[in-house]
This record gives structure tokens, C-alpha cells and sequence, in this order.
């Protein structure tokens, strides 16, 4: 019989690989662990009390926030507040970043970002939903307020990045750097075990996944990228929740488009909490992440919380494919 290795055991047993092995990063891990819990059980009964809907506000990129989305990002912020590990965090919900009072005399050296609750428009038709997080170590004087500039960082500047997955099963998925682990949630003892080991992403695959519906509102490049894909009957398969999606790709296989539209003209998916964060578990799985301007999504520069990009992530060979259709049929500069 396999011994279980609980989420817990497993972020201790990795401490010394952490560049800064004093212990502050093993406890942010274990916070998002049991903020996770606590979202997830509310998600599996959201049906059944009166949080699921939307709630009469948007936020700060403009979409309708979901109940559920406020609930999830209040835990988040009260669990990272518990430890005293955590100087601050930045909210895809919340138009600036907040600043966390220090514990017993701790002086935290880590900043947290997250999308609380990714894809919540499919709560109600009970489709996965995920939460996305990234953490880098402040630039400020730990003894000092923080400040704008500890999340104005690069995400090559990431410390660790992950994501949880409510679905049929509840997964959650980090790296720290040295490679890609998920982690089960076993609803019978209240643990996440682990489950896979070393994730490496398929270097190709038969999967696609982008909102054809906004096809005609695409450039010319990708649109011909489209058409390509269609050619060779890969699958189409959009959920509308990131997480789901990148997930998938991760697994099987496959290239995630979020390209810019008309409307979108800088792409519409957030840079600090989204596409850095899914970028560096995929890059550590072995595939890229790239905007469809062809720049690594890692390399570029944040000025503003909730600054957007475009996106192609997923497996090495089929980003290599998407970005020679861009250079043959791009219009010239």
C-alpha cells in the first residue's frame, strides 16, 4: 500500500529547497491550503444557502462579481492574516492592495495575489470554477509599510504560483520552482494527498481552447491559427473558466488562446493574477506561455494592479505553431 503524502507533509518536507528556507513560505502554503478548504466546501453547497448569484456590484475590470467570488476572496485575505507570514495581498476583487497588520511582532516578507474565484459566471449552471495565487517576496523594508512596488513585479520575480480546481474532484496544483505537484482533496479525512508527481505537459496534443465565438473579432494571424486547428480536427473544448481549461491542457495537451478582440485591444485576462501565475506552472511543466504578440508572458513588466494581457500557454510545440502563424501573417509594423 502507497504511503499518503498530505499537502502539508509535503510543503515541509520541501522547505529546504525554498531559496529562503526559514520557514514564512511553508506557512503561506499551508494558509491557501486551508482558505481552499473552506471556499471549496462553500462552492459544493452553493446551491443550498443564498450565496450563489450575483452580487449587485462589479469590480475593478469591469465584470459582474459573482456572491461566491466576495465570499471566497474575504477567506482568502482572513486565512493570509492569520499567520503573520503575509505582508499583503492584491485582489483581482478589490481596486487596490491591502495591507496586512503584522502578528505578534512578525516582519513578513511575502506579498500574495490571487483571482479568488476564476470562471464564477459558471457557478450556477455548476460548471469547475477555480482560484488562481502567486506569491513573491517583498522589495520594501520588511520593518516598513509595503508598497505598490512589491506587486509591480515581474513574473519571473515569482516565489511560488498555483492553482485550486472545484470540480468533480477539488486539486490543488503549485510549484516552487523544482516542478509541478497536485494534490487531491479527500473529503473523508479533510487532507489534500498527493495525487501527481512532477506534472510534465504533453509536448503536443489534440486540444485547442479559445472563445471561437469571437472569432470575427480576432487579427488576421490568429484567425489563420484558428482555421488551422479546425483543418486538423483538433478539439475544440472552452469551458470559460481559465483553470479548467489550462488544467486540461496541462494533463492531455493542447494550446489556451485568450487573443485581443476589438473590444479588447490589450486582451481582456489580468496579468498579476492570472496569466503569471498559470505561466509559471506551465513553463515548470515543460511548455511556454507567450502573449499573441509574441512576448514571454514571465518577461513582462507590471505597472498597474490590474494591468491586462493577452495569452498562449500550453504545450511547447503547439505555442511554436501558433507563434510562426503570427509572424507569416501578421501585418507589418
Amino acid at each position: 500500500m502507497n504511503k499518503i503524502t498530505t499537502l502539508d507533509e509535503f510543503i515541509m518536507s520541501r522547505q529546504k529547497d525554498f531559496a529562503y528556507a526559514s520557514g514564512e513560505l511553508t506557512g503561506l502554503l499551508r494558509d491557501i491550503g486551508v482558505a481552499a478548504k473552506i471556499v471549496n466546501r462553500e462552492v459544493n453547497k452553493a446551491g443550498l444557502v443564498s450565496i450563489l448569484g450575483v452580487a449587485e456590484s462589479e469590480n475593478t475590470s469591469g465584470d459582474t462579481v459573482q456572491k461566491l467570488d466576495l465570499y471566497a476572496n474575504e477567506k482568502l485575505i482572513e486565512c493570509l492574516s492569520n499567520s503573520g507570514e503575509c505582508a499583503g495581498i492584491a485582489s483581482e476583487e478589490d481596486e487596490d492592495f491591502v495591507a496586512i497588520p503584522s502578528v505578534e511582532g512578525k516582519e513578513s516578507k511575502y506579498v500574495v495575489v490571487f483571482d479568488p474565484l476564476d470562471g464564477s459566471s459558471n457557478i450556477d449552471v455548476n460548471v469547475s470554477v477555480g482560484t488562481i495565487f502567486g506569491i513573491y517576496r517583498r522589495k520594501s523594508d520588511v520593518g516598513g509599510p509595503i508598497e505598490r512596488e512589491d506587486f509591480y513585479q515581474k513574473g519571473t520575480d515569482l516565489v511560488a504560483a498555483g492553482y485550486v480546481l472545484y470540480g468533480t474532484s477539488t486539486l490543488l496544483v503549485y510549484t516552487t520552482g523544482r516542478g509541478v505537484n497536485a494534490f487531491t482533496l479527500d473529503p473523508t479525512i479533510g487532507e489534500f494527498c498527493l495525487s501527481h508527481q512532477n506534472i510534465q505537459i504533453p509536448k503536443s496534443g489534440n486540444y485547442y481552447s479559445v472563445n471561437q465565438g469571437y472569432y470575427l473579432k480576432f487579427d488576421v494571424e490568429m484567425r489563420r491559427y484558428v482555421d488551422h486547428c479546425c483543418d486538423l480536427n483538433y478539439r475544440l473544448r472552452y469551458i470559460g473558466s481559465m483553470v479548467a481549461d489550462v488544467h486540461r491542457i496541462l494533463f492531455q495537451g493542447g494550446i489556451f488562446l485568450y487573443p485581443n478582440t476589438r473590444k479588447y485591444q490589450h486582451g481582456k485576462l489580468r496579468l498579476l493574477y492570472e496569466c503569471n501565475p498559470l505561466g509559471f506552472i506551465v513553463e515548470q511543466a515543460g511548455g511556454r506561455a507567450i502573449t499573441c504578440q509574441l512576448e514571454r508572458i514571465m518577461d513582462i513588466e507590471v505597472k498597474d494592479l490590474h494591468q491586462r494581457a493577452t495569452i498562449a500557454i500550453g504545450s511547447p510545440e503547439m505555442v511554436d505553431e501558433m507563434e510562426a502563424f503570427v509572424k507569416k501573417y501578421q501585418a507589418p509594423a
